[in-house]
């Protein structure tokens, strides 16, 4: 998984970096001043960081084998994560209202590139926790705590990858730093 996750860090820190190279570049509207909707994805961010806490209240349970709240904790996790994936799809879907697409400017390329990358993990990361609650009523939990301890660096890491991209997009166009 550390392999993985590096390997990962690298790859986000080339979308990363891809974005700050060319932000302020874009040559036609929308800009990002004009779309973004800081507020909204404020709320969404939070829901996603609470999911963190909800992954190690997880991890905690199965380390203790107490498998109902183990899937509480996990069944939760997913849920936060599922919720953030709809904000998401809700800002995609204003984004795409009001003329930001793949092809029209630099802005929304690189933007959906690195959002949409990110949300794909999202998604894999609350199939793969769904998947532990299910298998919690079907399968001996009594040796999976590094499993689950696996699931969890994996959702922390895209929660940490959040963190900066919800910094770099939205952050630095809210205080009004330009490159």
């Amino acid at each position: 998984m550390w392999a993985f996750l590096a390997s990962d860090c690298m790859f986000f820190g080339t979308l990363i970096s891809t974005y700050i190279i060319y932000h302020g570049k874009s040559l036609a509207g929308p800009y990002p001043a004009e779309v973004l909707n800081i507020p909204v994805t404020t709320a969404s961010s939070f829901v996603l960081l609470m999911s963190s806490l909800l992954m190690a209240l997880s991890v905690a349970a199965i380390n203790r084998q107490d498998i109902t709240k183990f899937r509480l904790w996990i069944f939760l996790t997913g849920v936060f994560g599922a919720i953030f994936l709809g904000f998401q799809s809700y800002e995609f879907t204003e984004f795409v209202s009001r003329g930001v697409t793949l092809q029209n400017n630099l802005f929304g390329s690189t933007f959906y590139t690195m959002t949409g990358t990110h949300g794909l993990h999202v998604a894999i990361g609350v199939f793969w926790l769904f998947s532990w609650f299910i298998y919690s009523f079907f399968g001996n939990m009594k040796d999976k705590a590094t499993d689950i301890e696996v699931a969890g660096l994996y959702w922390h890491f895209v929660d940490i990858v959040w963190i900066v991209i919800f910094t770099v997009i939205y952050l630095v166009e809210f205080v009004g730093v330009t490159s």
